[in-house]
């Protein structure tokens, strides 16, 4: 039986990859495929070396979006069934928001509907210069409803609009233009230069990327009082870490010589 999601850990790096792996029907997210994300996603946040998970597509996609032939199924067995399905992909973007280990989507080729919702839900995302993102869920007479809580995030507003009322897709570049992609980089040096990203990535305290990746999400929506006041308690809490005083005694160390 083929598994629908691939799992390569670097214990020495810290780093884990985690690859959908449907390239026939370019890794378009089924339930299946949604089940072994999550319990993939979750041993990598529960597992001690792990300090950076990157996600990536088998194939030449990243990821076309949800499986049409199952969301027909689960529409004709009824509102409910429809429900439970499109809980469970946001049960996914949610999974990615709480882990404490930072997820990197790797995106080659393209990245469409809920692909490009799971891509924008990571933490940050990789771009090689082919890749194409977009939401042409328009086209069908479908919204991207869940994946907009990530869009609206991601871009400003009217940039958001576009992309959901048009349904076009645009390239790398554009995407990083408007906030959509954190790097792009030249595709025939696309894996070496993810890979020295990533490593780059895992050279950093782990507690301080995890303490400031929970911090920055827990502020979203927050008032500038509950913010500040939640960024107290991180920072007294970060103080007591050990990188944290590891790294000031190394500093105070090399000004006294």
């Amino acid at each position: 039986m083929q598994e629908l999601v691939r799992n390569e850990v670097d214990g020495k790096s810290g780093i884990a990859r985690i690859i959908l792996n449907r390239p026939e029907r370019r890794n378009a997210l089924n339930a299946g495929m949604v089940t072994e994300l999550m319990d993939s996603l979750a041993l990598a946040d529960a597992d001690d070396r792990i300090r950076v998970v990157a996600l990536s597509g088998a194939g030449p996609d990243f990821c076309a979006g949800a499986d049409l032939e199952e969301i027909r199924e689960a529409v004709e067995q009824g509102i409910l069934a429809s429900l439970a399905d499109a809980e469970s992909l946001g049960e996914l973007f949610l999974l990615l928001r709480r882990m404490v280990t930072p997820v990197i989507a790797v995106v080659h080729g393209k990245a469409l509907a809920g692909g490009c919702g799971l891509a924008t839900a990571c933490d940050m995302v990789l771009a090689a210069s082919g890749a194409r993102f977009g939401y042409p869920e328009v086209r069908l007479g479908f919204v991207p409803a869940m994946v907009m809580a990530v869009l609206r995030r991601s871009v400003g507003e009217k940039r958001a609009f576009e992309l959901i009322a048009l349904g076009d897709t645009i390239g790398a570049d554009a995407a990083e233009s408007i906030g959509l992609v954190n790097r792009v980089f030249p595709a025939a040096r696309f894996e070496a230069e993810v890979d020295g990203f990533l490593r780059e990535l895992s050279s950093r305290s782990a507690s301080a990327v995890s303490l400031g990746k929970r911090l920055l999400y827990q502020i979203d929506g927050a008032s500038f009082e509950a913010a500040i006041r939640a960024g107290a308690q991180v920072n007294a809490l970060a103080r007591l870490t050990d990188d944290c005083q590891d790294g000031i005694d190394t500093f105070l160390d090399r000004r006294r010589t």
